[in-house]
Order: structure tokens, then sequence, then C-alpha cells
């Protein structure tokens, strides 16, 4: 049975594949050519300049435990939205991609 775990393990848990590369599916979509592959790196590092400033944001002054006091006064010194954190830092990405897919779209429609 051991043996049956660690087979199962290595395929779906601990796979390199699945852990490194499938994240660059988009990367090897548009790497093709220079330009493209260029101007997908520059988008990625424009959506994390902006978003993680602004995760920290969301985190410091809501997220965390107490930090939504600052707002709501004593009362709110015992709300803990840290469950939150991890869908919080989706959408905001989220957010910023659909934005700057829209502004690529209007700049250059090709």
């Amino acid at each position: 049975m051991e043996l049956f775990n660690l087979f199962i393990k290595s395929i779906f848990v601990e796979n390199m594949i699945f852990a490194f590369f499938l994240g660059m599916c988009s990367y090897l979509a548009v790497s093709k050519k220079v330009k493209t592959a260029f101007g997908l790196g520059m988008a990625v590092t424009f959506v994390l300049v902006l978003t993680v400033p602004l995760n920290w944001l969301l985190d410091f002054y809501i997220l965390k435990e107490g930090a939504l006091s600052w707002v709501l006064g004593d009362a709110a010194k015992d709300i803990n939205l840290e469950f939150l954190r991890f869908i919080m830092f989706i959408a905001t990405i989220a957010a910023f991609v659909q934005l700057v897919e829209m502004v690529v779209e209007k700049f250059s429609p090709s």
C-alpha cells in the first residue's frame, strides 16, 4: 500500500511538470516570436508591479486581525479576515490582468 501511495504522490502531488511548467502554457503559446514573448513579459511585469503593493495594502489594512479598527473603531478589533487573503490576491491579479488585456486590445488589436 505504501508503494501505491508513493506512486500516486509522485504522479499527482510532486510531479515537476505539473508544479513548475503547467503555468508556462501562455508563455509557450506566444514565445515563437521575440516581439510577442517580450510583450507578455512586459505585461506580467506591469501587472506584478501594480498588484504587489495593492495586495500588501489590502492585507495590512483590511484582512489582518484588527485591521478594520481604523475604520470601524474598537468594535472591529476582533474581526479577522485572513481567510480571504488567497481569494483577494487572486481577485486583484485577475482584475489587473483583465485591465491590461483591455488596454492591449484597444491600442494593439492585432
